[in-house]
């Protein structure tokens, strides 16, 4: 910790302002100690802001323990609720409402600096799942330590800190802090990363987080020199969103893909988690038919539609009513998702389904919603209807309209992705031609 305050004293100046954010767990209150800490040392401004997520009871009752806290050091305490979601991603809507509140934080205070309280165990495990997921090569990288927006800077001065060095260290500090009890579900990927894998690097180095750290540093570096290659090149092939497809093809593949990987790193900013080396694999193909007018769909309602010689990526505000597609290998999705035939997968939830050719009748086809669908729900005695599924779920009408329903060629509905698996469904231990998967 007396690094990450070294850190901060170096960064953050006489009279700067800046802005925490703090959720209440036990990693943010650190973090808000150390600027409480530079703040008695330094004469800065320091605004805690708080998101309510508003999806555990236990929240309202950490608001009141942040603010007293806030109170109890002389510092300026901003929160807001979450009132309600939208979006078929929970965490993605989360992660897009919180950073904007906290935007409106910094401009009303005219902060210099974000400060959030992402540690060294967040990014090992970030690594990990990009590297199990695909990436880009800056978001194989995880996060880097400071990240510079256009009018302030985050700093994320705890990405050398363990887990367990943050612990201590509130423990020292008698600094009261709340637990998040999702924190250890295993339904979330995040946590399963972080029980079952990252304890076992562990047990190989203690200090494994230094050289995740390192790995972190060395691709941003590598990342950054090929980033300048682009930037000498870009304008010539990549203009107003629009990609010219002739210019790209005479470019080296390794640099044709950084350029495809530096169009989504600019669309979609510092969240890598949205986008796979299968997104950019999607657009090369694109570049490479032979087709004059195609499209696919990528995460978040964009599109990359090409005519002709050139590839437009713009936002689709009117998503398809209706679609019916074929499953081959791998079928990207209007509504931003992906369904893929995989050779095998550990897994048995809803986002994983094993079906048979001795029961169904290839091939399967994925669509949408029809009036009257009915699926043989597994485990369930008798049909139930689609629609009663998705009000179940809770699934906003907009949502409905657009979610995957996956058939096979009689029409017959097998898998209903990510929500219910149908009585066509086969266990590990059990014959079946197919593994497709929903993400």
């Amino acid at each position: 910790m007396k690094n990450a305050f070294i850190f901060l004293q170096n960064k953050i100046k006489y009279g700067d302002s800046i802005v925490v954010a703090v959720s209440g767990g036990p990693d943010s209150m650190a973090l808000l100690h150390l600027a409480v800490k530079l703040k008695e040392k330094t004469d800065i401004e320091v605004i805690c802001a708080h998101v309510n997520h508003n999806v555990r009871k236990e929240s309202f009752q950490e608001k009141i323990m942040v603010e007293n806290y806030c109170d109890d050091h002389n510092i300026l305490f901003e929160s807001m609720v979450i009132e309600d979601y939208g979006d078929d991603n929970f965490h993605n809507e989360a992660r897009t409402k919180r950073y904007s509140y906290f935007h409106q934080i910094i401009k009303k205070y005219n902060a210099s600096y974000l400060l959030t309280a992402h540690h060294a165990d967040d990014l090992m495990e970030t690594i990990l799942m990009r590297i199990v997921r695909g990436s880009t090569l800056r978001g194989y990288s995880g996060f880097s330590k400071e990240l510079h927006m256009d009018d302030y800077t985050i700093l994320r001065p705890l990405i050398e800190v363990s887990k367990e060095e943050i612990q201590n260290y509130n423990k020292e500090n008698n600094i009261e802090y709340a637990i998040d009890q999702s924190n250890f579900k295993d339904v979330y990927t995040r946590n399963r990363f972080r029980k079952y894998i990252v304890p076992e690097l562990r047990k190989e180095d203690p200090n494994v987080h230094k050289k995740f750290y390192k790995f972190s540093k060395i691709l941003l570096q590598y990342n950054n020199y090929i980033d300048n290659q682009v930037k000498q090149i870009i304008n010539k092939v990549y203009v107003q969103n629009v990609l010219d497809i002739d210019e790209f093809n005479k470019l080296d593949y390794v640099i044709a893909m950084k350029i495809i990987y530096y169009i989504l790193e600019k669309i979609y900013n510092d969240d890598l988690m949205l986008i796979t080396d299968n997104h950019a694999e999607l657009i090369y193909n694109l570049t490479k038919t032979t087709k004059a007018n195609s499209l696919i769909y990528l995460p978040n309602n964009l599109k990359a539609i090409k005519v002709y010689n050139k590839i437009e990526f713009t936002i689709d505000k009117q998503l398809p009513t209706e679609y019916e597609i074929e499953i081959i290998n791998y079928l990207n999705l209007p509504n931003g998702h992906i369904i893929e035939k995989v050779d095998n997968s550990s897994s048995d939830n809803n986002y994983v389904c094993r079906l048979s050719k001795e029961e169904v009748l290839f091939p399967l086809h994925v669509r949408t919603r029809k009036d009257g669908d009915k699926m043989n729900v597994k485990g369930m005695v008798g049909r139930k209807k689609i629609n009663d599924i998705f009000i179940d779920s809770k699934i906003s009408q907009e949502q409905r309209d657009m979610w995957p329903i996956v058939v096979d060629s009689n029409g017959v509905i097998v898998w209903l992705p990510g929500l219910k698996k149908s009585k066509f469904d086969k266990t590990k231990d059990e014959k079946y031609d197919i593994i497709l998967k929903y993400y």
